[in-house]
């Protein structure tokens, strides 16, 4: 089987141009990048659990994430300018179209009782962000050696469109979703 990246600019693109009636491949809707980000507020109390989090995070994308600070210290919540209150890796190019190959074809059909993505999670310029509740669907992942459960957002931004048009291409792509 052909590569998705493959696949999308021989066979998906023009496809999908004729349909709409698109004539310039830039007017097209194309994925830009996949922004991966994951909230970790209870780093605040345990500092240790920044590191596997970051480690696991790091296998799946294929790329070491940034860890993401505070802003402002906020007294009541016990967070300090400066603490590390999330993770994110931004994936482009060939890993980009790694991870979405990725994504479509082993991780949603892992999740239990997957039947189908939100159709509503686009933005007015067909941004697309899909959150993943555990780690251990990936299959980088070890079930056994996972310190915490957790999840993360999986955001696809496209360079140009409207909700519409960027369904149609992500089920072009092979995402499945829920009717």
């Amino acid at each position: 089987m052909k590569p998705l990246k493959e696949r999308f600019e021989k066979e998906i693109l023009p496809k999908f141009m004729a349909d709409h009636g698109i004539t310039n491949p830039m007017a097209a809707p194309i994925p830009q990048k996949v922004v991966l980000n994951m909230g970790i507020g209870e780093a605040l109390k345990d500092k240790g659990v920044v590191e596997p989090l970051l480690k696991d995070l790091e296998v799946i994308a294929g790329q070491k994430p940034t860890p993401t600070k505070a802003k402002k210290s906020i007294a009541d919540y016990g967070l300090r300018k400066g603490d590390v209150v999330g993770l994110k890796v931004t994936l482009r190019r060939d890993r980009m179209w790694h991870f979405i190959d990725k994504l479509i074809n082993i991780v949603l059909p892992r999740v239990k009782d997957f039947r189908g993505i939100s159709p509503t999670a686009f933005d007015a310029k067909g941004t697309y962000t899909l959150g993943v509740t555990e780690l251990v669907v990936f299959p980088e992942i070890d079930a056994t050696k996972v310190v915490k459960a957790k999840g993360f957002a999986i955001t696809i931004t496209f360079s140009n469109g409207t909700k519409e048009l960027t369904s149609d291409l992500m089920k072009r792509l092979g995402f499945i979703f829920k009717e």
